[in-house]
């Protein structure tokens, strides 16, 4: 009896841990005398399986969030078409290889985001100048969270020795410092560190309203800037208008 998608998408967690030892990913995390036994092993992982476990297999990849969009387009054209020697042939062939440009995409991107860092574009031009997509899903697994976390620990440290960092800026930044918790101090270079220089901005339009030979016309665009209140518009005050005034 065939299965529905929703039945399929219920059992696919109860396939997920044996799926995982056939694919790219798991293989770039064992050792190399589990490679060998990999490779001595006769036929594929998929010959024994039922037309339903096929299906199931192909779902789990489909509810990965590690799946890209040319494993996911791929999955959904055969779930229409419900032929299993097709599904059996893309689980053994297909499915390294739309994985594999979707890693590169994943890369691409990241060497693309202003966001990343001098660590992580480092070795993201070291995985495309190599081109093996068994390492490149094995960074983007392990390598990419370690990266990050040094080129956001740079970042910091960074801003903690930047004259313009106030006050807030730096105690929120040592206190990032004293924890180590790379997630946190990801999220707050995210959006912690936004609020809190736009605190100490405040901080420093009200010193320059309070001194005594801030001109009319400063004190009006300091006060459009407090107006305003979002934090872009206090940065951009500091940074430009007041120099225009």
């Amino acid at each position: 009896m065939r299965l529905s998608r929703v039945t399929l998408a219920v059992a696919a967690g109860a396939l997920a841990p044996a799926l995982l030892l056939a694919t790219p990913s798991f293989a770039a995390g064992t050792s190399s005398a589990g490679a060998v036994a990999v490779t001595a092993q006769v036929g594929s992982p998929y010959d024994d399986m039922d037309d339903d476990d096929l299906r199931v297999a192909i779902v789990s990849l489909l509810a990965n969030p590690a799946s890209g969009q040319r494993v996911k387009q791929e999955i959904n054209a055969l779930l229409d078409r419900d032929d299993p020697a097709e599904m059996r042939a893309w689980l053994e062939t297909g499915y390294p290889l739309a994985q594999a440009e979707d890693d590169r995409v994943a890369i691409v991107s990241l060497l693309a985001n202003p966001a990343s860092g001098q660590r992580v574009k480092q070795e993201i031009n070291g995985l495309l100048d190599r081109r093996n997509p068994a390492e490149i899903r094995a960074w983007l697994e392990t390598g990419y969270a370690l990266a990050q976390a040094e080129d956001d620990r740079v970042a910091i440290v960074s801003l903690l020795a930047d004259p313009d960092s106030g006050r807030r800026v730096k105690r929120e930044v040592n206190g990032l410092m004293d924890r180590r918790n790379p997630a946190e101090i990801r999220a707050w270079l995210e959006t912690g560190y936004r609020l809190a220089q736009a605190e100490d901005d405040r901080v420093a339009i009200t010193t320059l309203l309070a001194a005594p030979g801030t001109s009319p016309a400063l004190r009006a665009a300091a006060n459009a800037a407090l107006n305003d209140g979002t934090p872009e518009a206090l940065r951009h005050f500091l940074e430009v208008g007041r120099y225009e005034v």
